[in-house]
């Protein structure tokens, strides 16, 4: 966040910007709808409706390894669609440790998967994880058309089954089975926190987790219907005062519950990227890319190279950076090959999120790190051959749905 708003800050300072244009990003539609999402899903967790959710699907899966496996995937998963997947597995991860160990089975069994479907399970609606938010971004920056909320959905629930289906058939027996590490208390309250649920074990309002839920399908629903007078921003904004008005969540946690860090990020890289394109920057880096694969390079190949070079440095950086980062430079090589920018940019954004091979790709991954034992091999053997998944379901399905 410091670099992105230090590098807007110097284009202003240096003139290649005007001054309005500076900060611009701040007031971006899209700022406005992450925030406004961030407090709602704070709600969830502060009421405990996300925990009991939770609670309520592994209790029906019974104790058998995979049938639990199954129900703790599918629920992380659409936890994680419309809220933030760290706290979901903040809020989860407790729970399953618990539970794993009344049934004698090994935690880390269950929580690798718990990780896998927290990361899968954002790329199926625009707020599901910062990387789609990004690309859409960068898209309306360029003055591009942009994605609907449900439209990563076309890439994220396919990815999502077919992460599920390997998981529960072949890569669960590539997850070692260790005994508990310590899990870090410090750290899981502070992603719990991050994401607004709150540390007292006190009894939740059963009536607060009601109108927590009905707002967050409120909201969805009138993104879903795609209504003229309350877009996409001004409906995620209504839902987040109504979470502040019926108590669901105090002002100061409201606050508290948006990831200040994705939305600062987010406005400086949205200034960078529209100096990159009126200084004709990005043009110059996309040519030196282009030239390097050939005189007329197929749009399959240069998806493919570009969701590679996204994923790989997800592996070691945040996800949101990596693809604040390559989101303008995808814009400019699909222009300059003659290919509709929106494929590009959607395999940028989804290979960005399937961040599965090291402990640092992503918070989900980190928080599992401890308790369940891992080494840093663990992921690379079990998040390896997903990543692979992840690019070929994606070289095969995103043309389908946004041709070049």
């Amino acid at each position: 966040a410091v670099t992105a708003m230090a590098a807007c800050t110097a284009l202003g300072i240096l003139g290649v910007l005007p001054s309005k244009q500076v900060y611009a990003g701040l007031s971006n539609s899209t700022v406005v709808l992450f925030g406004g999402m961030f407090v709602i899903g704070a709600a969830m967790f502060k009421t405990g409706l996300a925990e009991a959710i939770g609670i309520a699907v592994v209790k029906k899966a019974g104790t058998n390894q995979v049938p639990l496996m199954a129900a703790i995937m599918l629920v992380t998963i659409v936890l994680s669609s419309v809220s933030s997947n760290t706290g979901t597995v903040a809020c989860l991860m407790p729970v399953i440790i618990g539970f794993c160990q009344a049934a004698k089975i090994s935690p880390s069994k269950e929580l690798m998967p718990l990780a896998i479907a927290a990361n899968v399970g954002g790329t199926i609606t625009m707020i599901g994880t910062p990387p789609n938010v990004i690309v859409t971004g960068a898209l309306t920056a360029a003055g591009l058309p942009t994605f609907g909320f449900f439209e990563f959905a076309y890439i994220g629930i396919p990815l999502s089954i077919i992460i599920l289906v390997y998981t529960l058939f072949i890569g669960r027996h590539f997850i070692p089975d260790k005994q508990a590490g310590e899990m870090d208390e410090e750290a899981v309250k502070a992603a719990a926190e991050e994401a607004g649920a709150s540390g007292d074990s006190a009894p939740k309002s059963k009536t607060k987790m009601w109108i927590s839920g009905i707002i967050l399908l409120g909201v969805v629903a009138c993104m879903a219907l795609g209504l003229k007078n309350l877009p996409l921003h001004t409906a995620a904004v209504t839902g987040a005062i109504l979470c502040v008005i019926t108590g669901c969540l105090k002002e100061k946690e409201a606050y508290a519950g948006i990831d200040w860090v994705t939305i600062f990020l987010f406005a400086g890289m949205l200034s960078v990227a529209t100096a990159m394109e009126k200084t004709g920057a990005g043009k110059m880096i996309a040519d030196a890319v282009v030239s390097m694969m050939g005189d007329n390079p197929n749009p399959y190949v240069l998806t493919a190279v570009l969701f590679l070079i996204s994923n790989v440095l997800t592996q070691f950086m945040s996800n949101t950076a990596s693809a604040a980062l390559l989101a303008p430079i995808g814009i400019s090589i699909a222009q300059s090959v003659g290919a509709d920018p929106k494929p590009v940019l959607m395999a940028l954004g989804i290979a960005a999120s399937m961040a599965f091979a090291t402990p640092m790709a992503t918070p989900p991954n980190t928080l599992v790190l401890g308790p369940g034992g891992f080494s840093f091999n663990d992921y690379v053997k079990v998040g390896v051959p997903m990543c692979l998944i992840s690019l070929v379901a994606c070289v095969i399905i995103i043309p389908i749905f946004w041709p070049f």
